[in-house]
């Protein structure tokens, strides 16, 4: 754990380092795209002070300068399977990018869904020296947390504190220089297989970048997509990929809880494949033009001419009705809405004061989806996209790029972690099996 303690402190100064010289590539590795955006920032370091522990806010100081999206390959679940191909797509998306922006970038800050994340709630608390609250007592509170066993190969992608508590007044954000005598705080961690990110960073090296930060999709997609007050009240937000389906909620404006399902869009377009006995394009395309979970008197009569070029006339002149299409579909995206409820009702979501729950990602945008899913998740449901950035093309502003645009925030404004502060070593850090994560049950 120190080494990746390490590691991504030196990734937060190689961080610093780009914005100082003004360009960095933000790098979404999806499973069914690669998406590259290149921001310029104007400026950064000296606003950035004032925000202490703080939140994402604002978006200011920075716009997107190029983009570039190319289909994903050799990646399944989220995760790398096959290395030169992801490799080959992430150049591709990158040299088109640079060529958009007309400028060269050496560094990128990534993200990734899937890597089963697994959420623990620390607390830690100690007696301040003296009554005011210096970077160094916060500092040495993170340091008291009681850090679980996580298990072998696994490694803590998120460390954020997301409450502090000063003698009888909790729900601070910033703490420092307050007077007090008792701090305590409560740490959100987030773990994930250790295999899936040292592959990332190692494809990423193989294309000649130097890797600034990682996120985890299912956070970012949350930055981008729940409004303030959602994440201010309690939200949690359902990120539909093409492979797998990452969930986080927030609270307080900070994530509390994340996880995935590997289930996604598309295993609905090979559903389709199988299910009509077509290639996956044809099945996507068939998704896409005409997909839907509702069927009406209406769709026994629309008819769907599958097409297709196997030589076979009588096959490739076939037609389906909508109402059979969407009984190919309707199951798959029930089985990813359960498994969904399931890991909501593990987290103890219904303990928030407000369920509020936001469904983006590009597997969100079929038709009626959102009916069903306040059927299967309770009624409070949206459809999310994401914020507006400054300089983002049109074509990825859609629910589909949730993530991308929610590491954009991160890249610009990223919440404290861990890593950001001077823990003592002696402190690091003292492993104990505690509490999981129902602890924000007894919290707020």
């Amino acid at each position: 754990m120190t080494d990746l303690y390490q590691s991504q402190r030196a990734m937060r100064n190689m961080r610093k380092a780009a914005l100082q010289r003004g360009v960095i590539a933000i790098l979404d590795v999806g499973t069914s795209k690669i998406a590259c955006l290149i921001l310029r920032f104007d400026g950064l370091e000296e606003t950035r002070e004032t925000d202490g522990v703080g939140s994402m806010a604002g978006q200011s100081n920075f716009r997107v300068i190029g983009a570039a999206t190319t289909k994903s390959r050799g990646v399944r679940f989220g995760e790398i399977s096959v290395m030169n191909e992801t490799e080959r797509a992430i150049r591709t998306a990158v040299q088109a990018a640079q060529k958009m922006a007309n400028v060269r970038v050496d560094h990128v800050i990534a993200c990734f869904s899937g890597a089963e994340p697994r959420s623990y709630g620390l607390a830690g608390e100690l007696e301040l020296q003296d009554s005011v609250v210096t970077e160094q007592d916060v500092a040495r509170v993170l340091a008291a947390c009681d850090v679980p066993d996580i298990g072998e190969g696994r490694e803590v992608i998120h460390a954020q504190p997301v409450n502090f508590a000063l003698d009888h007044r909790s729900g601070l954000g910033d703490p420092r220089n307050q007077i007090g005598n008792r701090l305590a705080c409560d740490l959100h961690l987030l773990s994930v297989e250790a295999s899936v990110v040292q592959n990332l960073m190692y494809c990423i090296k193989r294309c000649d970048l130097d890797l600034a930060g990682i996120a985890s999709s299912a956070y970012v997609s949350g930055v981008s997509s729940l409004v303030e007050d959602e994440q201010e009240l309690g939200a949690a937000c359902i990120d539909m990929g093409g492979g797998s389906t990452g969930i986080s909620i927030f609270m307080k404006k900070h994530m509390i809880f994340a996880d995935s399902v590997r289930l996604g869009g598309d295993h609905v377009t090979s559903d389709i494949a199988k299910g009509l006995q077509v290639p996956v394009v044809v099945a996507e395309r068939i998704k896409t033009k005409h997909g839907g979970v509702h069927a009406t008197g209406m769709d026994d009569r629309e008819m769907i001419e599958i097409g297709g070029d196997s030589g076979d006339w009588d096959k490739d002149r076939r037609q389906i009705s909508r109402t059979e299409l969407i009984g190919i579909i309707r199951p798959r995206i029930e089985e990813i809405l359960e498994d969904v409820r399931i890991r909501l009702d593990a987290a103890g979501f219904d303990h928030l004061p407000s369920q509020q729950i936001v469904l983006t990602g590009g597997a969100s945008q079929i038709p009626g989806l959102d009916g069903l899913a306040s059927r299967i998740l309770g009624q409070r449901v949206r459809m999310g996209r994401p914020l507006r950035v400054q300089g983002l093309p049109q074509a990825a502003t859609g629910a589909a790029f949730s993530s991308t645009v929610g590491l954009c925030l991160f890249a610009a404004h990223p919440q404290d972690e861990w890593w950001d502060f001077d823990i003592p070593a002696e402190r690091y850090p003292a492993r104990s099996l505690k509490r999981a994560f129902k602890w924000f049950k007894d919290n707020w």
